[in-house]
């Protein structure tokens, strides 16, 4: 577990897939054909907390959604890059898009993703991690599998890691708490 942590204490940057890393994976048409995705409110409190402290999150996803503009935007999601296919493709040209201040590498991200069309990015950034019901190919190449399932909290649990990672955590539960544990 320790080096879990230290490797999330070098995240500047956690990059997210939508389908089965945000959202359970299923998509809902309703008798309209208008998509419905839900979204878990700890991982919004997750990704909240990131921004707390100065960690930047993106989302690159295959599928073109309203909703997620619209969930990115109430989060705070600083980058969303939807359509692409090619999701190294699409890192490599978000990193390059980036303020040069930043200093933001490959490297210096964590991808979230849980089938085929994520694993180039996962084998290029520093921390990967994935859920329990991913595709067992994205399972072997992943620094860590949560024990929540997409759409229920797994990506609170990257957070959390990434906020002890940095030495953050205690500080971000202190503002809920009125004890020290």
């Amino acid at each position: 577990m320790q080096d879990l942590i230290k490797k999330a204490g070098q995240v500047k940057l956690l990059v997210l897939d939508v389908d089965g890393i945000l959202s359970n994976g299923q998509i809902i048409y309703d008798t309209n054909g208008v998509e419905t995705k839900a979204f878990s409110v700890q991982d919004g409190v997750g990704i909240k907390s990131l921004a707390r402290y100065g960690i930047l999150t993106a989302i690159i996803t295959g599928r073109n959604s309203q909703m997620v503009d619209k969930r990115a935007t109430e989060i705070g999601i600083n980058y969303v890059v939807q359509g692409r296919d090619d999701k190294l493709v699409a890192l490599t040209e978000l990193l390059a898009s980036l303020d040069q201040q930043l200093n933001i590498s490959a490297a210096d991200c964590a991808y979230m993703g849980d089938d085929l069309p994520d694993i180039k990015v996962m084998q290029t950034v520093g921390f990967a991690a994935t859920v329990p019901n991913a595709h067992s190919e994205v399972i072997n190449r992943s620094d860590m599998v949560t024990t929540r399932a997409g759409g229920y909290g797994a990506v609170r649990e990257v957070c959390d890691l990434i906020l002890k990672g940095h030495g953050h955590y205690q500080d971000f539960i202190g503002q809920f708490t009125l004890d020290d544990r």
